[in-house]
């Protein structure tokens, strides 16, 4: 029993530890910190281009604190958004990651989409793969 008494959130802060310990592995990266804005930055982007429907079906797979990086600032009415080449879905990454000196681009959102692999059921990482355009669904490989 933990502590507190709050099992579901020790849990969670758990597995999402796993989860950054994982990608800062996969990454090569000595900064959690920046291998978790990764994560939520690349989660948004994947997010942004899903209907609401699978919005949630995704979601579901994901660790409760995760889970909440990954609506965190959803607007619903503005998804998805039609961008359809794999250079845009990266670039706007790498706007949002400029500031880290450990990011290298694609290859790094790469890690990202090789730890969805490994943490969430095939099943759902084929639907959320068949939601996106060929080119952005040829950058996940």
């Amino acid at each position: 029993m933990s502590a507190q008494g709050l099992e579901s959130i020790d849990h969670t802060v758990h597995l999402t530890h796993e989860w950054i310990n994982e990608l800062a592995e996969r990454l090569g990266w000595v900064s959690k910190r920046s291998a978790w804005r990764l994560l939520r930055v690349v989660l948004h982007r994947i997010r942004d281009h899903l209907a609401i429907d699978e919005v949630a079906q995704f979601s579901a797979q994901l660790p409760l604190l995760v889970r909440g990086a990954f609506f965190e600032g959803w607007a619903p009415k503005h998804t998805p958004i039609k961008e359809r080449h794999a250079a845009d879905f990266t670039g706007a990454i790498d706007l949002l990651m400029a500031e880290v000196d450990e990011y290298r681009g694609k290859e790094d959102i790469q890690c990202v989409f090789a730890l969805i692999n490994n943490r969430i059921s095939d099943g759902e990482v084929n639907d959320v793969r068949r939601c996106l355009p060929e080119d952005i669904r040829a950058l996940w490989g």
